[in-house]
């Protein structure tokens, strides 16, 4: 990764923010240390996650992607739907297949002026699935954050999007405990691969305040697979409907549990700036 070469975009889906590299002609393989150093926010670019456009045999693009903490993980959701705009603007259409090593997610243009769709396929609700040290119901496992008598946080959901998610369900996010307790319950015993903390307010059937704890980045502004989480979570457990908007501190995200099992996204994708690396 040589210096001051590489151009990058800095993109947004509802705030949970993102530096794009295109990495389809020309490799991009930076270390954890250069990405650490590209997400801070005091010396470098700043950004919850890199995100490098590579080259596909099985669809239009490969979306390889770093959190801030240097570590590559499998999925991101408000980055799919980034990704998939910059695919269908420079001249895909109305449609984009993107590769993850969670698999392959189709994102479509929204209903909206620069909204997108993205398909996120099949929730995974097995215990093995999210992965979890011990086997128990993901509708509601055994995990409690306080005093045995009056915990602050139980009984939470367990749904991987691929990539693992808890959703603890609370009477308000706002006074949720999400910074103090989501570094504590990310590095859980439970979550050998360690865990996205969700924590979910439901406000109606089809209406779910939620702030999320993201694995390696620490709270965001957004949490694109942490809003179908919660979704399938609440709905597992009878709290609302299969399709809700998910209010996020960034914005707003509609979330669908179809009945082929497969849940869609839908939100914004925004450029905020380009620049050279």
């Amino acid at each position: 990764m040589s210096a001051m070469s590489r151009p990058f975009l800095k993109m947004n889906g509802l705030g949970n923010d993102f530096v794009v590299v295109e990495a389809r002609s020309a490799p991009f393989a930076p270390s954890p240390e250069q990405v650490r150093a590209i997400a801070s926010r005091e010396g470098g670019i700043g950004c919850d996650q890199l995100i490098a456009i590579e080259r596909s045999t099985n669809a239009d693009a490969f979306m390889r992607i770093w959190n801030a903490d240097g570590q590559e993980v499998s999925a991101c959701g408000n980055a799919t739907r980034c990704v998939g705009w910059l695919l269908m603007e420079a001249g895909q259409g109305v449609r984009a297949t993107i590769e993850t090593r969670a698999g392959l997610l189709h994102a479509s243009r929204g209903p909206v002026a620069g909204s997108v769709t993205v398909d996120m396929g099949q929730p995974g609700l097995d215990w093995r699935d999210i992965p979890m040290s011990e086997e128990m119901d993901t509708r509601g496992i055994e995990l409690q954050i306080g005093p045995i008598d009056a915990p602050l946080l139980h009984t939470p959901g367990c749904v991987s999007m691929g990539n693992p998610h808890v959703v603890f369900f609370v009477p308000d996010v706002a006074t949720a405990p999400v910074r103090e307790m989501g570094p504590i319950i990310e590095h859980h015993m439970l979550f050998p691969e360690g865990v996205n903390v969700g924590f979910a307010q439901i406000v109606a059937r089809d209406r779910i305040r939620l702030r999320v704890w993201e694995r390696g980045a620490g709270e965001t502004k957004a949490c694109g697979t942490g809003a179908c989480a919660a979704l399938v979570a609440a709905h597992r457990r009878g709290l609302t409907d299969a399709r809700a908007t998910v209010e996020l501190p960034g914005g707003e995200l509609f979330i669908d549990w179809r009945e082929d099992d497969h849940v869609l996204m839908t939100g914004p994708a925004a450029v905020e700036f380009t620049g050279h690396l």
